[in-house]
């Protein structure tokens, strides 16, 4: 299953969500959600900076991650990033596709 970086941050409604609700409590509902998408989260840190939520997902594919992403973000409660994640066999494959390719200016 493809597997994704989701770094997000809070929303002020977010953040007090959390507070409600508890990190742990947090972590509980977005297991869920994945889950009922047909996923699995393999990490959920809380981070400082400018991501409050580092998440490493198991998704099914694009669409659902896409789904994940306009869900959170729709909520008001949080943003996301999401970053598709290959696997070094997957790049070792990709080096075996040959392409026709002119660079600019050359």
């Amino acid at each position: 299953m493809p597997k994704y970086l989701i770094q997000a941050s809070y929303t002020a409604e977010g953040i007090q969500g959390v507070v409600r609700d508890s990190a742990s409590g947090r972590r509980a509902d977005v297991q869920s959600a994945v889950k009922s998408a047909g996923g699995k989260v393999e990490a959920f840190y809380y981070s400082f900076g400018k991501d409050d939520l580092v998440l490493i997902l198991d998704l099914p594919d694009n669409v659902t991650a896409a789904a994940v992403a306009m869900t959170v973000c729709g909520s008001g409660a949080g943003r996301v990033r999401t970053t598709p994640l290959l696997t070094v066999e997957e790049i070792d494959q990709a080096l075996e596709v040959k392409l026709q390719y002119r660079a600019p200016g050359t």
